[in-house]
């Protein structure tokens, strides 16, 4: 019997940036798809995100900071901005229509990308949690170092 971590030898890509970027870049595709109706784009996606995530926390330029430290957008100002005149966000706070937003575009993400990741087994998703938060602070750190 075959579980859902069986590939073929050929298709395996070593844990690195390669497997990395492949992945980033083909969940971006799936996300893409999901935003399709929402005419948000994708860093728009992310700034509201991280304003619900971030709710009550922050004001607007702090909002503005967040985008440009978490997803290293050099535009976060626009960003924020953008989804402001939208009625998205207010002074750095999501509205209700941007909490509502964020919970459809979640919602229809799992309806049609919830396989790719629903049945892995949980120890592997817990390590892969580890080691992906990891190797996320490491390469933050990195990067705060280099600027």
């Amino acid at each position: 019997m075959t579980n859902a971590l069986d590939t073929d030898a050929a298709d395996v890509i070593p844990f690195g940036p390669m497997l990395l970027g492949q992945t980033e870049k083909t969940l971006q595709a799936l996300l893409r798809g999901t935003l399709a109706d929402t005419r948000l784009s994708e860093p728009q996606w992310v700034a509201l995100r991280l304003a619900n995530m971030l709710d009550g926390q922050v004001d607007h330029s702090g909002l503005i900071a967040a985008v440009a430290d978490r997803a290293k957008f050099a535009d976060s100002a626009a960003l924020v901005d953008a989804l402001t005149v939208r009625g998205l966000v207010i002074d750095g706070r999501p509205t209700d229509a941007g909490r509502d937003l964020v919970t459809n575009v979640l919602m229809a993400s799992d309806r049609t990308n919830g396989s790719v990741w629903r049945d892995l087994p949980t120890d592997d998703v817990e390590a892969a949690t580890r080691v992906l938060n990891e190797v996320l602070r490491r390469a933050r750190e990195l990067a705060t170092a280099l600027a």
